[in-house]
């Protein structure tokens, strides 16, 4: 969760990362062919999102303390499947980020109303 008024005061956490070449070579194929990549969770799209700050993708392996936030310039995720996060939390600042705050909002009031099933092992939604 956040838990500071100015957002940039926010020190997100940190995940490891492996980038095998395999993955890296997928991507970058993918990318130049015009093709779309669709992260599968928020832990691969900072991971992808952390690589790509190096140029094009490449095999590697480290820690990201990365955190995505409305303004966020996204350099190789093109779509997103993640489930329904918390409110005021760095994960749902990620999909505001990607989707936009009020296309965001209507889909969490959606989510609200249908009843949806929030947290890890809820519900999810594919964002393109």
């Amino acid at each position: 969760p956040l838990k500071v008024d100015n957002i940039t005061d926010h020190k997100t956490h940190t995940e490891h990362y492996f980038m095998p070449k395999v993955t890296a070579d997928i991507i970058n194929q993918t990318k130049q062919a015009g093709g779309r990549v669709i992260c599968v969770g928020t832990t691969s799209c900072r991971t992808v999102e952390s690589v790509a700050q190096k140029g094009d993708i490449c095999e590697c392996s480290g820690d990201t303390d990365i955190f995505i936030y409305p303004g966020y310039k996204f350099k190789c995720m093109d779509g997103l499947i993640t489930n329904f996060h918390l409110p005021e939390s760095t994960l749902i600042m990620l999909v505001s980020a990607f989707y936009g705050y009020d296309k965001t909002l209507k889909a969490y009031r959606t989510a609200v109303d249908e009843k949806y099933r929030f947290f890890s092992f809820g519900d999810c939604m594919m964002i393109i």
